[in-house]
């Protein structure tokens, strides 16, 4: 059982940035992949980013060059860099860890971007 814990969403302005947190529980983070998603009002769930446990990054073409995805395997946290933020980037974010068929997810924290 893995539990995660999101922090930093909030509000943010066009063009500028937030940092996204999220701690995991549990002794064996260094074997999920790591990934955010993020829900806004009326759509569905979408990826945003992941990174597998070697550190290999991967991300939506919606974000791509403007966030950045790592993890800390020695503080158990992954993070999401957002740097040029637009006001299409408001959603709740979501951290996910996956391995195999083992799947978690955080509560979300919300970001609001203002034109």
């Amino acid at each position: 059982q893995v539990q995660l814990v999101e922090s930093g969403g909030g509000l943010g302005q066009y063009g500028g940035s937030l940092r996204l947190s999220c701690a995991a529980s549990g002794r064996v983070f260094n074997i999920y992949a790591m990934g955010w998603y993020r829900q806004a009002p009326g759509k569905q769930r979408e990826l945003v980013a992941t990174v597998s446990t070697g550190g290999r990054p991967n991300y939506a073409d919606s974000v791509k060059g403007r966030f950045t995805i790592s993890r800390d395997n020695a503080k158990n946290t992954v993070y999401l860099q957002m740097d040029s933020l637009k006001p299409e980037d408001t959603a709740v974010y979501y951290c996910n860890a996956n391995w195999y068929r083992y799947d978690y997810w955080g509560q979300g924290t919300q970001v609001t971007v203002s034109s």
